[in-house]
């Protein structure tokens, strides 16, 4: 499963399940997140992800300078680094497939699909404030928690002590 998550909303924008590591479902997942901005500019974006090599690869970090996307990947495969990534394959692994059988890929296909549009949909999320992550894709500006973020606060005051120092 390759998934492709806006890190200010959390919603799954693409993704593609496939048989083998090659790098067509990182891909197709890539073209489907592309397409869900439409004619945005996406210069501004950064692409973050492990160094699978699906997503060192040519034609997928070609794609991402195409569209001026920056590239940023983890350091040495710590599952931290991409938490974003690991908390969304988690949850759909784990809360929303947990305990299914699959005999083949189209069953996977149909109940991933329908597994992405309840998370997106459906599901709230504490980071959102209650919001499900279509609605947070609406907004803009820093979106309130429902729990504290000790490394954002302590982000955040480094950065009011270097505008005031």
């Amino acid at each position: 499963m390759s998934v492709v998550t806006d890190a200010y909303s959390k919603e799954i924008i693409g993704y593609s399940i496939g048989e083998t590591l090659d790098t067509k479902y990182p891909l197709d997942a890539l073209e489907m997140a592309i397409s869900h901005y439409g004619q945005k500019d996406l210069s501004g974006l950064i692409h973050h992800s492990d160094r699978g090599i699906q997503y060192a690869s040519y034609a997928y970090t070609a794609r991402l300078k195409d569209c001026g996307i920056r590239i940023s990947m983890t350091e040495n495969g710590n599952p931290k680094e991409n938490a974003i990534a690991e908390r969304v394959n988690n949850t759909i692994k784990n809360e929303l497939l947990k305990d299914m059988k699959f005999t083949c890929i189209p069953e996977v296909k149909t109940a991933v699909k329908s597994a992405v549009d309840f998370y997106n949909n459906e599901r709230p999320h504490w980071s959102l404030d209650g919001m499900t992550p279509s609605q947070a894709a609406q907004c803009r500006g820093e979106l309130k928690k429902r729990w504290i973020s000790y490394r954002e606060n302590a982000i955040k005051s480094q950065i009011n002590v270097s505008l005031t120092g």
